[in-house]
């Protein structure tokens, strides 16, 4: 399954899939929320003849051929508005490249493990190095990041990690995604080692440098087709402030702050790149 598209107007996306399916190519369409539906090819092998169309499609949806082809479907179609859904592994492929779901599998086998008895021996493999004789350690540096503590915490971030990080990779790459998760999580993990020292762990940090980085790009250069809703940022900066505010939970504050800042300092830096600006 590929996801090609998110459309505000059901009926308009339907036109579409039925001129795709009068050349016996399969297009689904699924509810986002918010009023968004989403298509979704069911065979990548058409996947650029359908990316084709789609951008002719957009500038031009009342060709028509696509009017034609909703009237010669509607006999055959027993349901004009039917959505099915992708199964939830196509789900999650779709919206995450390889880096991304890499390091959910890897957070997911280190909790799975922490969870039965070897909490205390993955910890001190892989906190943030606290003494100069691990300093030189330089993994360190970046597996802490790895680390999650209870259900709720690694619930929470792999979502997020998905959700911001997927997209980023998608977009741009993987390289780039490495890039962003190994410069905020060193720095993300130095700053809370600053204030608080070596007892902490957890993707958020990297996760804030993720909502930095779209923020910033989908201000600044759009033509890349990273997006971020505003509603989205306002909640993240807001749980950001209760953070520090509140006295009760643990709660690697730091970490996030710094993260948030590297994300928006390397999209700032990207943005002054040539191959990042629009043609």
């Amino acid at each position: 399954m590929v996801r090609l598209i998110v459309l505000r107007d059901p009926r308009m996306a339907q036109a579409f899939i039925d001129y795709m399916a009068s050349r016996d190519i399969e297009i689904q369409m699924m509810p986002e929320g918010d009023g968004q539906f989403a298509l979704w090819l069911s065979d990548s092998q058409h996947q650029i003849e359908v990316e084709s169309e789609l951008k002719h499609f957009i500038s031009n949806p009342n060709d028509g051929k696509y009017q034609a082809a909703s009237w010669d479907m509607a006999e055959s179609r027993k349901n004009v508005l039917s959505y099915s859904s992708p199964s939830l592994i196509a789900l999650i492929k779709a919206k995450a490249g390889p880096f991304t779901l890499l390091t959910m599998l890897i957070c997911i086998v280190i909790f799975v493990m922490s969870q039965l008895g070897m909490g205390t021996t993955i910890f001190n493999a892989l906190h943030f190095p606290d003494s100069t004789s691990q300093q030189c350690q330089l993994w360190r540096w970046f597996t802490h990041a790895l680390l999650h503590f209870s259900i709720l915490h690694i619930t929470f971030n792999l979502l997020w990690w998905w959700y911001l990080g997927g997209d980023i990779e998608k977009k741009l790459g993987s390289k780039k995604m490495i890039q962003l998760f190994l410069i905020s999580a060193a720095f993300s993990g130095l700053g809370q080692f600053w204030i608080e020292g070596a007892n902490f762990g957890g993707l958020s940090g990297v996760v804030y440098a993720c909502l930095g980085y779209l923020w910033i790009m989908s201000y600044k250069a759009p033509h890349l087709g990273l997006h971020i809703q505003k509603s989205l940022v306002v909640f993240m900066l807001i749980w950001l402030v209760l953070g520090f505010m509140q006295p009760f939970m643990a709660i690697a504050n730091t970490a996030h702050l710094v993260g948030l800042v590297s994300g928006i300092a390397i999209a700032f830096i990207d943005i002054s790149k040539k191959k990042y600006q629009q043609s």
